[in-house]
């Protein structure tokens, strides 16, 4: 049995049922953006791809945690 998806990445269903796009897809949008900052890439996410705040906040939150662990 798989182990159940724990904080942003339990929104990760979600996100790719409504907005249509596979997660990997909404990660290299946040890594090419010129943007750096969390709140404002969750408000990019927001205003440009319509994202929900909480949506955009955990793909935000989690890519960048990602990345910092490289």
């Amino acid at each position: 049995m798989a182990a159940e998806a724990k904080g942003p990445a339990s929104y990760f269903p979600s996100i790719e049922k409504k907005y249509g796009r596979p997660i990997a897809e909404w990660q290299e949008l946040i890594r090419t953006s010129p943007l750096t900052k969390h709140m404002e890439l969750v408000h990019w996410l927001k205003s440009e791809h319509g994202l929900g705040h909480g949506h955009a906040n955990a793909l935000v939150a989690h890519t960048l945690a990602e990345d910092a662990g490289k």
